[in-house]
């Protein structure tokens, strides 16, 4: 396959799926798997940073006014009933924080389990049972939905959606939206709110994973595959751009349409994709 076409199909799959609950990860690794793709080269790994950097991107772009808003009432929101151990912003900083700390020590553990597409296949099939569960009794208000909105947050509802976000660090396949989302809905938020919510801390979370990844990759004496190495040609620069033009597109696209989607409509068929896709998964990694 030409690494231009290569490059428009990665470019879909991260934008269809960085946002969605599906896992990202599960979904690269394992087309990569089918195409083929050398996971120890330099290059490749360069190209899974630079597309994930154009998912990443879309958010505080869709988001900018939301964004300011927040910059512009802080500390004391909208209503005047924030400070600055509450406001929005401060919280999903706390939350980054109680993701970042613990999987920053865990990071050899991590490094273990991330190209294991068993545990990727268990990750989608009990991560896709977990979240129908949550937004079924969500749905029946089990528990009572006290947060509409972001503004209403509390530093509890932060500490934990922060620490359950871990769990998609040291189980890829978990997903950072599944486990967020999921996370929200138990603590009392809606669907909408825990989906924004899930949506702010992916900024922070997001930035850190995909820069820590470039320094880890750029460090001297890292290996063949170390990204200071690479002497890239023109077609290879292409392929890049395609990777990084194309995953920002469709992320954008997804996160505008799952924005209205989450407002009507429940987690259940994201629920049951993770179910099938990671049972095929498993029979694929175990057969």
């Amino acid at each position: 396959m030409h690494n231009y076409l290569l490059a428009l199909i990665l470019g879909v799959i991260e934008g269809l799926t960085e946002f969605l609950p599906v896992s990202s990860t599960a979904h690269l690794r394992v087309s990569e798997a089918l195409f083929g793709v050398a996971l120890e080269d330099g290059y490749w790994k360069m190209f899974s940073i630079v597309i994930q950097l154009g998912a990443v991107l879309t958010l505080p772009i869709y988001f900018r006014h939301r964004i300011a808003k927040f910059v512009a009432t802080f500390p004391g929101g909208e209503r005047g009933d924030r400070t600055a151990r509450n406001h929005p912003l401060s919280l999903v900083m706390l939350a980054f924080v109680c993701t970042a700390a613990p999987a920053f020590l865990l990071t050899k553990v991590i490094g273990k389990h991330l190209e294991s597409l068993a545990i990727m296949g268990w990750s989608l099939v009990i991560g896709g049972i977990v979240m129908w569960a949550v937004d079924l009794l969500s749905s029946r208000g089990i528990p009572p939905q006290r947060t509409p909105q972001m503004e209403e947050m509390t530093a509890g509802q932060a500490v934990w959606i922060g620490c359950c976000q871990t769990l998609s660090a040291l189980f890829p396949g978990t997903s950072r939206s599944m486990a967020t989302i999921a996370a929200g809905q138990m603590a009392g938020m809606t669907r909408a709110s825990a989906l924004e919510f899930s949506f702010f801390l992916s900024m922070p979370t997001m930035v850190a994973a995909t820069l820590y990844d470039l320094y880890k990759s750029l460090r001297p004496n890292h290996g063949a595959g170390t990204l200071g190495q690479l002497s890239m040609n023109a077609p290879e620069w292409i392929t890049l751009g395609i990777g990084f033009a194309v995953s920002f597109v469709v992320a954008y696209g997804v996160v505008a349409w799952f924005m209205r989607w989450v407002r009507t409509r429940g987690f259940a068929p994201f629920a049951a994709y993770r179910i099938l896709v990671g049972a095929g998964v498993l029979w694929w990694a175990l057969k």
